[in-house]
């Protein structure tokens, strides 16, 4: 009985979340945001090269298939989304080596955010990531207010941490720094998978 209870309850909040989403036309409003942080035990500048390597993240991100490095601003990623294989362009519009990664959708679905890195001692970095994405279709936006969106990158960064520490050590490192979509300074390795 209880357990009934509580499903008819989260269903009514799920459905009025969702209809606060939608609006009056049944169309998305505002863009949804998550943010979510781990502590990995690895250093910091370890923590941030590993990010860099942008096509290794089918590696540890669910239901990302491709992340294809075009230069170094530019990807290409292919994903599914709510079932949906997709594919959309994004360009990194800051990066400060060990601080902070900041990227934009240019086609595709819209979608923003950041990573950044805080170190907490020599073998121990907070890494946060901040997303903001606009849901399509039905099934994204139900998928968005039961919080679908939030619990995958709780799971990603935990892959993330797992796939670190199991290695010890990053697959690969780019140094260089990013403002404004422009490289500033190219110094380090090449971008992409190592």
């Amino acid at each position: 009985m209880l357990g009934r209870i509580a499903t008819v309850a989260a269903l009514a909040v799920g459905g009025m979340m969702l209809k606060k989403k939608l609006g009056p036309q049944g169309q998305s409003g505002e863009p949804s945001f998550v943010e979510d942080s781990i502590e990995v035990d690895v250093p910091v500048n370890t923590a941030y090269n590993q990010w860099t390597q942008f096509e290794d993240f089918p590696k540890f991100m669910n239901h990302v298939d491709e992340v294809r490095q075009i230069d170094e601003t530019h990807l290409r990623w292919r994903a599914r989304i709510a079932g949906k294989p997709t594919e959309w362009d994004a360009e990194i519009t800051h990066q400060i080596p060990d601080r902070h990664i900041a990227w934009r959708s240019t086609s595709g679905p819209p979608n923003s955010g950041a990573v950044t890195f805080q170190r907490i001692d020599e073998n121990r970095t907070r890494v946060t990531l901040r997303m903001s994405y606009q849901p399509t279709g039905v099934v994204e936006m139900i998928g968005d207010a039961f919080g679908a969106v939030k619990m995958e990158t709780s799971g990603n960064l935990r892959r993330f941490a797992e796939f670190l520490e199991g290695r010890g050590h990053e697959t690969g490192a780019w140094r260089g720094s990013v403002a404004g979509g422009g490289t500033v300074n190219p110094s380090g390795t090449s971008p992409g998978g190592a």
